[in-house]
């Protein structure tokens, strides 16, 4: 999708314009980065040069793992499948509570230290047998050209493409990323424009409208995920409206992931989201009509596992990412009632368990 320029590593961009004060301004996402020559965007990784935007990541990456596709999380996306994983450095967003800090906050060309083209990825994704590749660790948005090429080199191996995107991006760039898309899962931070603008440094409206634009304009898979952090996002009131808003504007059956936060980056002093917490947002979130309701990072079958929203039985059993009981058919419906089951199901599951295999792309 990008333009090749004299450096394999750096690649032309479209999502741009002049200004008329002479700089030019990024068009990628809601942010909207003005630059003058030789300066960098927030997410580090978009550069202007000759009156142009160019990405400056293309090919570059700081790893490649494989996954289990829960770990994105993704549990309707053919669950118990390998997903062969990576990330560039950088972010557009200045989350205070970032989770993968050291990856997106980076500000060092050195943590690029894995050279992967498109096709490479794609090739070595079928040699693996990884169902899907996600583009995750940092956000895809902002290395959208390298992401959507690999996206298309994958396709041509009848491999599955995922994204893991806070879904801060821009109207004109949204089509072009998503349209090589499969599934995605969407980190929607908190219900309130303070949080968005006080601990991330951008605004709600953009992601729920990203939202929105997947759920009824595209075919691709979506789930959502949002971080509770005590004393900022996790009340009842908050939990409540959000899966209000799910389920009045997205639907009943697009599952939402509660996790649980982790003292980080700029948030140390901040404790831990107790286990209690996750499992009562849950609860309400399936009182406000929700089919499908998870939680993360803490250890809770019951919470971690899918249940029939017809009969109440268990589907799919998980603890952690090792998958147990399985009753889905292969028509994707509950094997006791023969309820419909949102997603993306095999007739069986995958076996690749909670293995983490670091890759190395020679």
């Amino acid at each position: 999708m990008g333009a090749r320029t004299d450096d394999r590593y750096v690649v032309d961009t479209k999502y741009w314009h002049l200004t008329d004060d002479g700089r030019v301004q990024c068009d990628l996402c809601p942010r909207e980065c003005r630059l003058k020559e030789g300066q960098k965007g927030l997410c580090f990784v978009r550069e202007r040069r000759k009156d142009a935007i160019v990405l400056t990541s293309y090919g570059r990456s700081t790893g490649f793992c494989v996954d289990p596709i829960e770990k994105k999380p993704l549990n309707h996306f053919f669950p118990g499948t390998p997903v062969l994983s990576f990330g560039t450095a950088g972010c557009n967003l200045a989350c205070k509570f970032c989770q993968n800090w050291d990856i997106s906050k980076s500000r060092e060309t050195e943590r690029l230290s894995s050279h992967a083209m498109p096709a490479e990825i794609a090739a070595r994704a079928h040699e693996l047998g990884c169902r899907s590749v996600a583009y995750t660790y940092n956000d895809p948005v902002i290395f959208l050209e390298y992401a959507v090429d690999t996206a298309v080199a994958c396709r041509k191996q009848g491999i599955l493409n995922v994204a893991v995107t806070a879904g801060y991006i821009s109207p004109g760039a949204r089509e072009d990323f998503f349209s090589v898309m499969d599934a995605v899962n969407v980190d929607l931070k908190a219900f309130t424009e303070d949080f968005y603008h006080r601990l991330t440094g951008g605004h709600l409206q953009p992601v729920l409208d990203t939202l929105e634009y997947l759920v009824h304009e595209t075919d691709v898979w979506v789930e959502i995920t949002t971080l509770l952090i005590p004393g900022e996002n996790d009340s009842d009131t908050e939990v409540a409206k959000l899966a209000t808003w799910v389920h009045q504007h997205l639907g009943a059956e697009v599952p939402l992931h509660f996790s649980a936060f982790h003292p980080d980056w700029k948030m140390r002093d901040t404790p831990p989201t107790p286990a209690a917490t996750l499992t009562r947002a849950r609860r309400i979130a399936m009182e406000e009509g929700l089919h499908y309701v998870y939680t993360g990072n803490v250890h809770d079958p019951e919470g971690s596992s899918t249940w029939c929203p017809g009969c109440g039985e268990l589907l799919v059993e998980r603890d952690w990412y090792e998958l147990g009981r399985w009753n889905i058919d292969a028509a994707g419906c509950c094997g006791h009632c023969g309820q419909s089951i949102a997603g993306h199901f095999d007739p069986r599951p995958g076996a690749w368990g909670s293995q983490r295999l670091p890759v190395d792309m020679g």
